[in-house]
């Protein structure tokens, strides 16, 4: 994953951060914090005019991308972020808001406002088409957000943190459970594959719970080969992630895996959120568990909050 260096090196790059993503996933919220940070940002240009935007050295430009805009091909919008890519000095990123299809629903039955692909009727339809559409962009993406299980306030302040200066936040954490069936997070820089543990879906009484219950999570606990397991995790994040900070890495996630993302992987994913901070200080961690989310569990935190990007203080 792409990260900003420091010190004069990154103040001399033209910083282009291009924001992508589905209808109601929370792009234009992500725009207009990023605008109160301090970028420009020019939302949905014809593409065909993205050649002109190009900022100067030292500068932060925002563009934000969808399928409103004038001549919007995914293809179109990858050539262009490939050009921008090549063009001396350049830091350039891809980010792609997402949410689950039924979160998404739900948004727009709350709001009442119409899906740009949609003139009338159903909604549905037009959020998976939409997905259909963007899925080379996400496919590419640099920093995938999804948003089915994270507050609006608590978005703010994972952009400021994400895209901040970085000041006096060190490196922020993501720590993350998923299901291996579902698919890999494009978005982990380390993956741990715990579905050797002991399996609570067999057990009639666990099957139906989730690694957030301290009965499942202690049954997980139980195979003999939990303890080296998470210990050797521990051990190797607590060597590595101080070398992500020394290299001026920003943002790191490291996903733990199971078969169906409810017990083993969120068994250790918690303990980690626990231990980890105590011994790696590195800057804030936060909690997330991709399939909890998906079935409509909140679940993201803070586990270690981050300093507030805007007025100094502890979240």
């Amino acid at each position: 994953m792409p990260h900003d260096d420091g010190g004069d090196e990154s103040a001399q790059l033209r910083h282009i951060l291009i924001v992508t993503g589905l209808s109601g996933a929370g792009k234009s919220t992500t725009l207009r914090v990023l605008e109160d940070m301090g970028h420009e940002v020019v939302d949905n240009p014809p593409l065909h005019l993205l050649g002109a935007l190009v900022p100067r050295p030292g500068e932060r430009l925002v563009i934000g991308i969808d399928v409103r805009s004038r001549g919007f091909e995914a293809s179109r919008v990858l050539q262009e972020l490939e050009r921008l890519k090549s063009l001396p000095d350049s830091h350039v990123q891809l980010v792609y808001v997402t949410a689950e299809p039924e979160v998404l629903l739900r948004r727009f039955t709350a709001t009442r406002r119409r899906h740009p692909l949609v003139a009338s009727g159903t909604v549905r339809p037009g959020i998976e088409q939409e997905a259909r559409i963007l899925a080379p962009l996400r496919a590419v993406a640099d920093t995938v957000i999804d948003t089915s299980d994270l507050p609006a306030p608590e978005l703010k302040r994972f952009i400021e943190t994400r895209f901040g200066d970085g000041s006096g936040e060190g490196l922020t954490v993501v720590l993350m459970s998923f299901a291996y069936p579902a698919g890999l997070p494009r978005e982990a820089d380390m993956v741990f594959d715990a579905r050797f543990l002991r399996n609570p879906h067999y057990n009639p009484a666990l099957q139906p719970r989730t690694g957030l219950e301290e009965d499942v999570a202690a049954y997980v606990r139980t195979d003999k080969a939990y303890a080296p397991f998470f210990d050797g995790i521990m051990n190797l994040l607590e060597l590595v992630l101080p070398r992500f900070v020394e290299e001026g890495k920003k943002y790191a996630t490291i996903a733990v895996g199971c078969s169906g993302g409810k017990h083993r992987s969120v068994t250790i994913v918690e303990a980690l959120a626990r231990g980890l901070p105590q011994v790696s200080p590195v800057g804030p961690f936060m909690v997330t568990h991709r399939e909890l989310a998906r079935q409509g569990v909140a679940t993201w935190r803070w586990a270690v909050p981050p300093v507030s990007a805007v007025d100094g203080t502890a979240s």
